[in-house]
């Protein structure tokens, strides 16, 4: 039988963990579209990694109390892979494919990139806060179908320049995927000693990164990769790359 799931935040689970209570949003999806009563059986994960068996044991208008029964494994384990992707902000629909896409192939954090050929403008900090209200809100639906507990992250959006300068984390490969100059995906692997700590890969938007771009990256000790054999649409290149670096250093296959 398909787990009913649901989210609450972690503050929303009372201190001994015998109940959750869950917002108006998920109360609306129980009451109105699931049409669940007191005494259903439900799921509920707190976005940080744990997930319980539930029994309805209230319903109102804007909230519903859970009771919980115990604590179960999540349908879909997290990674041990730290990975995050860097990707340059792409129009609208594009953009939405990489955050549900990213969810579900076990991303642990996703950080929107401006860069000089970016196919979306950031113009004022309302514009991003929209913007990030609506990722995280696809990424919460992508989380709850797909089976995992714990929340990937949605970083406000960040200039290039501030993201390629920041140290990297220990034993953190930093792979920035452009169409030029870069190695083959094999070579970088090969030149890899052991498994890494976490991987941060930063991928273009349609217009590619500019010449500064790649120069800047490079000489930040960023490994260039270039794909080859495939001509891809940048979301589709992004959800490719995040597909074969679990498989590679994750648990994707």
């Amino acid at each position: 039988m398909t787990r009913r799931r649901f989210y609450a935040t972690p503050d929303s689970f009372d201190a001994d963990k015998s109940s959750a209570t869950l917002n108006a949003d998920e109360t609306r999806h129980l009451r109105d579209v699931l049409r669940l009563t007191i005494g259903d059986e439900v799921y509920v994960f707190d976005g940080e990694g744990r997930e319980f068996r539930c029994a309805i044991a209230e319903v109102d208008r804007t909230s519903a109390r859970l009771r919980i029964i115990e604590e179960v494994t999540a349908a879909s384990p997290e990674s041990a892979l730290n990975l995050t992707l860097a990707v340059a902000l792409l129009k609208g629909e594009k953009f939405d494919l990489v955050v549900q896409k990213a969810t579900e192939l076990g991303m642990t954090s996703l950080i929107p990139i401006i860069t000089s050929h970016a196919d979306v403008k950031i113009k004022e900090d309302d514009d991003a806060v929209r913007k990030l209200t609506r990722w995280r809100r696809i990424a919460l639906e992508a989380t709850k179908q797909c089976g995992r507990a714990r929340l990937m992250e949605i970083e406000r959006p960040v200039n290039f320049s501030d993201l390629v300068k920041q140290t990297a984390n220990p034993n953190e490969l930093r792979l920035m995927f452009a169409e030029r100059d870069g190695g083959s995906f094999a070579d970088v692997f090969e030149a890899s000693a052991g498994k890494p700590a976490s991987v941060l890969a930063l991928i273009g938007s349609e217009g590619g990164f500019s010449d500064e771009e790649i120069d800047q990256a490079r000489v930040a000790g960023w490994k260039i990769v270039t794909l080859g054999g495939r001509i891809m649409r940048a979301e589709t290149a992004a959800i490719a790359i995040t597909a074969l670096l679990q498989h590679r250093f994750g648990d994707l296959g």
